[in-house]
């Protein structure tokens, strides 16, 4: 609305500016003054510059908003996507689309998109004007001003394209230069760091050529424009040099016609220059769309069941592409069970977590808390039930207080100080530099003293009534792994717990064996817990 006001205060501007220039001008040929028509001429002239400045700082403003919306929209729908989608796509790639796409939208939204309303009113306001006062070059000017937009869309085809390529291989860029710069420890281990320094500048080769076809094409069709309306305006300034030469016209006609014939074509000329400049903008849009619109809905209006409702999986069939993860799984835990989930690398044993955790949904069958579709709940209020111990726990840069608190932000130091207890990780913490305030960013950990901190962060959870342990104690020495196993069992104790158990030591929690090898077959016996 602000623009297409502001659009048609421009064109009424634009008419004032041109027939007070005319006017004055007539009288200076005359010998005299025209002190209104002077000051029409000068109010009209300072008014466009301020409306122009305005309308920059108006959009400026507005697409600093929508782009601030936006970035928070595209990582709200990819937290909501969980783990399982992430680690589907390069993190290189979805920076590029957060950072450089949302950014290629000031084009669009600062530049193309006040255009297309000042194309649409100025070129009107100048064609209104001229049918009342020069029927015949009104009719030249509605002849050749569709011309500029006919050539426009002809080029634009071919543009967007191009665009859409440049956009693919800038991402291809981005991700690939990320996964390079993260495994660059693993790289120079191997000697394999000069093969992907010339990968990353082939990628980065291919986008400069990209990049300079597009914009080849671009200043090709800003030529084209400006000669189509250069043309246009000499077909309109021609015929009234002749006819005022004959007297048909008289000198303030003629001058306010050739002031406003190229006023109507600009509007038109700089549209097409802005469409080039959004396109890398809009072509990033569509890839934002398309991760906004798939998914999940972070809330609905179902209820949760009680914190005591049994899970329960109902013939659940799991794929990824063409491999199936799980067929026909069917599992029921009652509240207390303490279910070990064994099996072999890649039965799916995560997987089936990552069902209940509701990161992956099943391709058959049903996930069902307290007999409801799990799909049918609100997906943060289930979560915040869960306290989850996947299999590598990150730990952000931040302090060590911060990183136990993630998933309960609101708890105070002295419940962190007693879940890190409780973990049996207080002790080295206290160690640390500046203890629990130390940066992690500044102080590496062991993995022993990593999967500590993230069960920390599983007993600062109190209210959550299901455990989810994922390999707890793979990859850890023997005194760490009898650590986390003790805080493991207290943890357990009045709560539903899943257990990924790779290793004896921690079957000594659970009450009920399940093998995960594609399906799910429960051990004769429960094993007594410890």
């Amino acid at each position: 609305m602000v623009l297409a006001g502001s659009a048609l205060v421009a064109a009424v501007l634009v008419v004032a500016q041109a027939v007070g220039l005319a006017t004055v001008l007539v009288a200076a040929a005359d010998g005299r003054l025209d002190r209104h028509a002077l000051t029409i001429t000068a109010a009209a002239v300072l008014l466009r510059g301020l409306h122009t400045g305005a309308l920059t700082a108006i959009a400026g403003r507005a697409a600093a908003g929508v782009k601030a919306h936006l970035r928070e929209q595209l990582l709200d729908a990819s937290a909501r996507r969980g783990p399982a989608w992430l680690s589907g796509r390069r993190a290189g790639e979805l920076a590029t689309l957060a950072g450089r796409g949302v950014d290629g939208l000031d084009g669009y939204l600062t530049g193309y998109l006040p255009q297309v309303f000042l194309a649409a009113f100025v070129p009107l306001a100048t064609l209104g004007w001229l049918a009342f006062t020069d029927f015949a070059s009104a009719v030249v000017v509605a002849l050749t001003l569709p011309l500029i937009p006919v050539f426009g869309i002809l080029v634009g085809k071919s543009t967007g394209a191009r665009t859409q390529r440049q956009w693919h291989e800038l991402t291809r860029l981005g991700g690939h230069f990320l996964d390079t710069v993260r495994g660059l420890a693993t790289l120079r281990a191997f000697g394999r760091e000069a093969a992907y320094v010339r990968r990353v500048r082939e990628n980065a080769e291919g986008y400069r050529r990209a990049t300079m076809r597009t914009l080849r094409l671009a200043f090709l069709s800003a030529l084209v424009l400006e000669l189509v309306a250069t043309v246009s305006v000499a077909l309109v300034a021609v015929p009234v040099g002749l006819r005022l030469l004959d007297g048909r016209l008289t000198l303030g006609v003629a001058l306010a016609v050739l002031l406003l014939a190229p006023e109507a074509y600009l509007p038109l000329r700089a549209l097409g220059a802005r469409f080039h400049a959004s396109q890398e903008g809009l072509a990033a849009s569509a890839e934002i769309d398309a991760v906004l619109d798939r998914a999940p809905n972070a809330t609905t209006e179902a209820r949760l069941p009680s914190p005591d409702a049994p899970i329960a999986l109902d013939g659940v069939e799991v794929r990824y592409g063409d491999v199936v993860a799980l067929r026909d799984a069917t599992l029921a835990i009652e509240p207390g069970d303490r279910v070990a989930l064994v099996g072999p690398s890649g039965g799916g044993k995560s997987t089936l977590l990552s069902l209940i955790l509701g990161f992956t949904e099943p391709a058959a069958g049903r996930v069902l808390v307290g007999g409801a579709d799990l799909r049918d709940l609100d997906s943060a209020a289930w979560r915040a039930r869960l306290a989850w111990l996947p299999q590598r726990p990150h730990l952000f840069a931040g302090t060590v207080a911060d990183n136990i608190r993630l998933g309960a932000s609101a708890r105070s130091l002295d419940d962190v100080v007693a879940a890190a207890r409780a973990a049996e990780a207080d002790g080295f913490v206290r160690a640390l530099p500046d203890g629990y305030d130390t940066d992690l960013a500044l102080h590496g950990l062991s993995s022993g003293q990593r999967q500590r901190l993230a069960m920390a962060r599983a007993w600062l959870r109190a209210d959550a009534s299901v455990l989810l342990l994922d390999e707890p104690t793979a990859r850890l020495d023997p005194a760490s792994e009898a650590a986390i196993v003790a805080s493991a069992a207290r943890l357990a104790t009045g709560r539903t717990a899943l257990l990924v158990a790779h290793r004896p030591a921690l079957l000594t929690i659970a009450t009920r064996i399940v093998t995960v090898d594609g399906h799910l077959t429960e051990a004769r016996r429960p094993v007594v817990a410890a």
